[in-house]
């Protein structure tokens, strides 16, 4: 029993001895990876600064030359800014100038049919040649279709027509054979097209 215990202390102290060993090691390691980390970071630091340091003269040299070319952008902006508005209310004025004076060509071109019409009136009130008072207002209606043409302005084909919804008003019906029924058989009011557009419907008496 007694060599039994002494062996059994032997083995005791050899695992206290490797213990204290990888203990030693342990440390040993801990230290030398913590002196590299420390290293690394003193470098890290440093190198840190320096950017630091060159990036900060650089803004310092840069910083004028940046104020000044904002000056430039902001000025630029409100010469801009102040360009369109006035651009603004001049388009408003000439839209405005364009709406109040939209007829003012045409109404040039009317304008002498009214002279034709005075002095034939005036010529009425004088005259008992009345077959040449006809011809003259016959005149002044001929030339006035030729201006409305020249214009883009045309009559609406609309008598003994079949019926059109899209350029004909029905404003009467009237019992008639069976070969008018469907068409115009009078116009009481005339339609007129403006190029391809129905400037006025033609107002008419439908067969039935």
């Amino acid at each position: 029993m007694k060599k039994k215990y002494k062996l059994h202390k032997e083995t005791e102290k050899e695992y206290n001895t490797e213990m204290a060993d990888n203990k030693e090691n342990t440390s040993s390691n801990n230290d030398k990876y913590q002196g590299l980390i420390d290293e690394i970071s003193d470098s890290d630091t440093a190198k840190a600064e320096a950017n630091f340091g060159k990036n900060s003269d650089n803004i310092d040299k840069t910083l004028p030359e940046t104020v000044a070319k904002l000056a430039e952008m902001q000025d630029k902006y409100l010469r801009l800014s102040a360009e369109f508005d006035n651009y603004r209310k001049r388009t408003l004025k000439e839209k405005m100038d364009i709406s109040k004076y939209a007829g003012e060509d045409i109404l040039l071109k009317i304008i002498p049919f009214m002279d034709d019409f005075d002095r034939a009136v005036n010529h009425l009130n004088e005259t008992t040649d009345y077959e040449g008072m006809k011809s003259g207002i016959e005149l002044i209606y001929n030339k006035f279709g030729d201006f409305l043409k020249q214009n883009g302005v045309e009559e609406i084909e609309a008598m003994n027509s079949n019926f059109d919804v899209d350029i004909h008003e029905a404003v009467a019906k009237l019992p008639v054979d069976e070969k008018m029924k469907g068409k115009v058989v009078d116009v009481v009011q005339k339609g007129y097209y403006l190029q391809d557009k129905v400037l006025r419907f033609s107002k008419v008496v439908v067969g039935e």
